[in-house]
């Protein structure tokens, strides 16, 4: 699949010159999640652009070209801000700014996404896995935030304690990306199998 491939094919008025784009590899979940939120049809993706899965590669490739363009990690684009110029996004409320306030505000959308971790149900039986995960949500929201990325509010912490605690095993995402559903109530819609 192939698109525009000079930025005046994009909007007439722009320079005639040869967009280089960048983004995540084939086994990239940032990838994955684009192509269904995106182009609403899983696999498929225009395949004339250079790919990493090392997103430093991706902003260097960016940040080099200014005829580039390229998606990848908001913790990437926060720790590269002086060299790098993010897009806002119009999902038809104006345009939007990634930042740590629109995206817990579920206002950049369809280009946010939630991290999570999945755990085998058997393994949480066993103490020491379920200490760990017990330690990893108690210590999720400082971590993240050093890291750049951002946290899971408190009451998605609070419920991510109460399904761990009563053993329940399934995913909310249904095999699709959720778009627009603030993070709250997306863990509290009832897991799928």
């Amino acid at each position: 699949m192939r698109g525009a491939t000079t930025w005046d094919q994009v909007r007439p008025g722009f320079p005639k010159k040869p967009i280089k784009l960048f983004g995540p590899g084939k086994d990239s979940g940032t990838r994955d999640y684009f192509t269904q939120a995106i182009l609403a049809k899983d696999g498929v993706i225009r395949e004339d652009y250079t790919a990493s899965e090392d997103d430093n590669q991706l902003v260097a490739g960016v940040s080099a070209d200014p005829n580039a363009l390229g998606y990848f990690g908001f913790a990437y684009y926060q720790a590269n801000k002086a060299k790098l110029r993010a897009l806002p996004i119009d999902s038809g409320k104006g345009a939007i700014a990634p930042s740590v306030e629109s995206v817990t505000k579920v206002q950049y959308q369809p280009l946010s996404r939630p991290l999570f971790i999945y755990i085998n149900f058997a393994s949480t039986q066993r103490k020491e896995v379920n200490t760990f995960v017990s330690f990893y949500l108690d210590k999720a929201t400082e971590t993240v935030e050093k890291i750049g990325y951002i946290p899971l509010p408190v009451e998605g912490i609070a419920q991510s304690k109460i399904t761990l605690t009563k053993g329940e095993i399934g995913t909310v995402f249904e095999g699709k990306a959720e778009i627009n559903l603030p993070i709250a109530e997306l863990l509290k819609k009832r897991a799928q199998f």
